[in-house]
């Protein structure tokens, strides 16, 4: 990845934290500017060194930007997107970082001014932890990044984002956005609305006894709840979908053990387990 000039990123907590980190670390980037909604979290920012300059103003923080990487919530997005693109040099490119894909693309496709290019990107990295003070460098390094591009995107516009990502660390893997969405409603929404329902079954009375077992599998429980409604009501579809087959599954174990037959008990608990030993550590 050629040096940029200037980076902006709108959002600085962990994913915008972590990219103006990387960006520093590998100098990638002569001016990476941080722009949020708040001075308490931009000051963050500014301490743990992901950023080298900060702003509420949206529109003047991405005036002189090369890239703009939106970090926004989901439900914000779009809205962040276009008020760049207003503001941003001619030629420049906008990417995001964003869980769903298809809605936020299929909004900005042909909506934006002319020589102003969004092409959309999803890293696979992150934790339960928000804000910059969890920031990593490293947060990228290794893990997939998934890029969107639409119908509207020159074969340069995703050649410039995949190399942003792998500059970062990141493997990139090209997808479209529907397909994107699919497979984000089976390997992360379904795993968070399964571990926050798991968190919120257990009795009060017995949080005192719960042990690692439980600790590890409702992890993700502790996710932002509001982040979380904007992603599910931006892929509602995929994830009903995903929330049947997951049901199905769990009506057939909640039936062998009804009826005692430990044996379709096994074989479903086997085939949990080879496929968990199959995804690694």
């Amino acid at each position: 990845m050629k040096r940029l000039k200037t980076v902006a990123i709108v959002g600085v907590g962990l994913i915008g934290g972590s990219i103006g980190l990387a960006l520093r670390e590998r100098k990638l980037a002569e001016r990476v500017i941080g722009i949020g909604r708040r001075q308490g979290s931009l000051r963050i920012a500014r301490r743990v060194g992901a950023v080298t300059n900060t702003t509420i103003d949206l529109a003047g923080g991405v005036a002189e930007a090369d890239l703009v990487v939106v970090c926004s919530p989901v439900a914000l997005i779009v809205e962040h997107v276009r008020t760049a693109a207003q503001a941003m040099p001619e030629g420049a490119l906008i990417t995001d970082a964003g869980s769903t894909k298809q809605q936020i693309v299929a909004e900005l496709e042909g909506a934006l001014p002319p020589g102003r290019h969004f092409i959309g990107s999803h890293p696979l990295a992150g934790s339960e932890k928000t804000g910059a003070s969890n920031a990593q460098a490293d947060l990228f390094q290794g893990r997939i990044a998934i890029v969107t591009p639409s119908a509207a995107n020159s074969a340069q516009e995703y050649d410039a984002i995949s190399e942003f990502w792998q500059g970062l660390g990141s493997v990139v893997v090209k997808m479209p956005p529907e397909e994107h969405d699919r497979a984000m409603g089976m390997i992360s929404h379904l795993p968070h609305l399964a571990a926050s329902v798991l968190s919120a079954t257990v009795p009060e009375q017995y949080f005192r006894l719960a042990g690692t077992g439980l600790r590890d599998t409702t992890r993700l429980a502790a996710g932002d709840p509001e982040l979380w409604r904007q992603i599910v009501s931006t892929n509602r579809k995929n994830i009903l979908t995903a929330i049947e087959q997951y049901g199905n599954k769990l009506a057939g174990l909640h039936s062998a053990i009804r009826d005692g037959d430990m044996d379709a008990v096994k074989e479903i608990l086997t085939r949990g387990k080879n496929n968990r030993d199959a995804l690694g550590s």
